[in-house]
């Protein structure tokens, strides 16, 4: 098995590479970012990329619509679908949500999406319709009609800390990895409290 180490290695032609947020500003802009500010971004949009393994030990990724409440992500997939048997047979994901950024501009400009990663633990409710599985209402009208009638429901929530890129700089910072990328708590999720 390869570690982290041995891959930061292998990369860098054997030179140790300092981990990220060491000296690289990325613990800098955590403390000009807010959780709330990531929590915002991610409402505002409905796309993402989750990630898993199959049971297999094969990495997979999927675009995904979902909606986002109470600190939670909310995905409808097909029942018999891989995402469905594989996430429920780990309950690990990790997810990329692109942010776009640019506004007019980026209708003549090339301006990359921001971005806002995580990884997580997922369940995977019951096939049902949409509205039974607890899902926020915004989920269900960004799904065919035909989806809404029987899906899977994978709620996801965030642990640890985003790391997020672009998010809360200027499109001319953005340009530069050690003020665009930050490091943030992803904060409580909602109706669970810190045990202390």
């Amino acid at each position: 098995m390869v570690t982290a180490n041995q891959h930061d290695q292998a990369q860098a032609g054997g030179a140790r590479r300092p981990a990220a947020g060491a000296g690289d500003g990325g613990d800098a802009a955590a403390s000009r970012l807010t959780s709330e500010q990531v929590w915002r971004a991610i409402a505002r949009a409905s796309f993402a990329v989750v990630s898993y393994v199959t049971p297999a030990g094969e990495p997979r990724s999927s675009g995904v619509v979902y909606a986002a409440a109470g600190r939670r992500l909310y995905v409808a997939v097909a029942p018999g679908s891989w995402k469905a048997r594989d996430i429920a047979a780990s309950g690990r994901v990790a997810v990329t949500v692109p942010v776009r950024r640019g506004g007019l501009l980026s209708l003549l400009f090339p301006i990359p999406p921001a971005t806002a990663s995580f990884h997580g633990t997922a369940v995977v409710h019951p096939a049902g319709p949409v509205g039974a599985s607890g899902a926020p209402d915004e989920l269900a009208a960004l799904l065919p009609a035909v989806r809404r009638a029987s899906c899977c429901v994978l709620e996801i929530v965030p642990e640890g800390r985003f790391l997020t890129y672009g998010l809360g700089v200027s499109l001319a910072r953005m340009r530069n990895p050690a003020d665009a990328r930050a490091r943030v708590p992803v904060g409580t999720p909602a109706g669970r409290g810190q045990r202390g």
